[in-house]
């Protein structure tokens, strides 16, 4: 039986962040992977999906070409081929980046290269039969695409992001099954290099918004690119021509493939973790403190996807290193947890930041917001379909969150992030410097908007000068 004092199951991004923090306290670790090496962000995440995306908003700039006088767009085309091979290439170069600064540095006694399960809360075995002691382990064994049991007869037309990427050629149509964060990123990439495709989801909103107004502003500008049924699950039927029927409600259509992205499973199904006498929740997950990342006062500690919290390369690593630095403390330390941004990266990016609409008591807020159509930088970039609003408590201005669907909102959302974060108020971010002519000058109206519905009297200078 091997001994060490730390054992981590799983050697992607969370993993790799808890193996930093580990061996600053001991070397006296292994890490477990049985799967492919290389992180699900790097290898059919985050980062081959915004290659994707580039391509595909490169290709659709052609669309306005017209307008600003460039001819010759008919002669411009997609071989998908080559589009793929990119991707993929793109791809390789991410994996080997985080492999040659990870996993390749590792001594060879320290990756033992297998799936595991618990025998008991200190015990861990490999497929091989080989039992681990280990007096402390975290688990961060990542997440796979949902996909209903229902559909494994036509499994062979099923595309995740697990293996869209792995494409060789683009097919002629397709469903997209849930229209999250992952839905609407890859959905709109394939329309724009030349996919017949439709966006269903049972639920009316998109991208989880709750706020009503921006939800709307973004499905509508969506819509104009392709097909979104929302409100009604979707039914898939085997033809006999080997295409797949899909319906949603009274909508009906024949397509070659679908793409499911109903979101991701733990996976911890497999781990036995019953055996370890761990409080479960229903989903099988492990219960957690988000502060310690420790499962109860045990000596195991969970990172990643696999707590089903925040599926994303940054938080994963957040929690990597809360759980590698705690299971090595005596006593886990609670840290603070950062502001929520969440980012879709379709046209418009979609954005929330901060506590949500639906949590806060509309009493004690106000609202600020400003419609993207006059915004001279959006205009000029043809890309002025949108909406920002700002949520902030009325009597303090305390900006408290904010949800929009608009160009560049990537970088408005991080700004208002590190606002909230910061603590700021609506008048403090007022007298920050804005440049002329940008789209932050966006995130400034709305402010403005905001400051104009607060109870609160404005000081008897402008707000943009300040005396010494």
């Amino acid at each position: 039986m091997k001994e060490v004092e730390v054992a981590i199951i799983g050697a992607g991004s969370a993993g790799l962040y808890c193996m930093s923090q580990v061996k600053r306290f001991t070397d006296n670790y292994v890490l477990i992977d049985g799967g492919e090496l290389g992180t699900t962000c790097a290898r059919v995440g985050c980062m081959p999906s915004k290659v994707l995306i580039q391509v595909a908003e490169d290709f659709h700039r052609r669309t306005i070409f017209d307008r600003e006088g460039i001819e010759g767009k008919e002669h411009l085309k997609i071989n998908d081929a080559d589009t793929m091979e990119h991707v993929q290439d793109l791809r390789d170069t991410f994996v080997d980046q985080t492999l040659s600064h990870s996993i390749d540095l590792l001594p060879e006694d320290k990756l033992i290269e297998s799936n595991v399960h618990f025998i008991d809360a200190n015990t861990l075995e490999t497929e091989d039969g080989e039992q681990i002691n280990a007096k402390k382990i975290i688990i961060a064994t990542g997440s796979r695409p949902i996909i209903p049991a229902a559909w494994n007869t036509f499994a062979d037309k099923i595309l995740t992001s697990d293996d869209v990427f792995e494409l060789e050629s683009l097919p002629k149509s397709i469903a997209v099954i849930g229209l999250g964060v992952i839905g609407l990123e890859i959905g709109q990439a394939l329309n724009r290099l030349g996919v017949k495709v439709v966006g269903i989801d049972q639920q009316q909103i998109i991208s989880g918004l709750d706020d009503a107004d921006v939800n709307k502003i973004a499905i509508d500008t969506i819509q104009r690119e392709f097909p979104l049924w929302l409100g009604s699950a979707a039914e898939i039927n085997l033809l006999d021509n080997g295409n797949l029927e899909v319906s949603a409600g009274e909508n009906r259509i024949e397509v070659e493939k679908i793409f499911a992205s109903m979101g991701r499973r733990a996976n911890v199904d497999k781990l036995n973790l019953e055996s370890t006498g761990l409080a479960l929740a229903e989903n099988g997950v492990p219960i957690f403190n988000p502060h310690t990342m420790q499962l109860g006062d045990s000596n195991i500690f969970i990172a990643g996807d696999c707590n089903a919290d925040k599926p994303i390369l940054h938080e994963a690593g957040f929690e990597g290193r809360v759980a590698g630095y705690n299971i090595m403390q005596k006593d886990a330390v609670k840290f603070k947890l950062k502001t929520p941004l969440a980012i879709t990266f379709c046209e418009p990016n979609i954005v929330s930041v901060g506590t949500k609409l639906s949590e806060l008591n509309e009493n004690d807020i106000a609202i600020g917001e400003i419609k993207m159509a006059p915004v001279g930088r959006a205009l000029i970039m043809g890309k002025n379909r949108g909406l920002i609003r700002i949520y902030a408590n009325k009597k303090t201005g305390l900006i408290l969150g904010a949800s929009m669907a608009c160009v560049k909102g990537e970088n408005l959302g991080h700004l208002l992030c590190w606002c909230i974060e910061m603590k700021m108020t609506v008048h403090q971010v007022l007298q920050m410097p804005f440049y002329h002519p940008t789209i932050e000058e966006a995130l400034q109206a709305a402010l403005y908007n905001l400051k104009s519905k607060l109870d609160i009297d404005d000081p008897q200078w402008p707000l943009e000068i300040q005396p010494l």
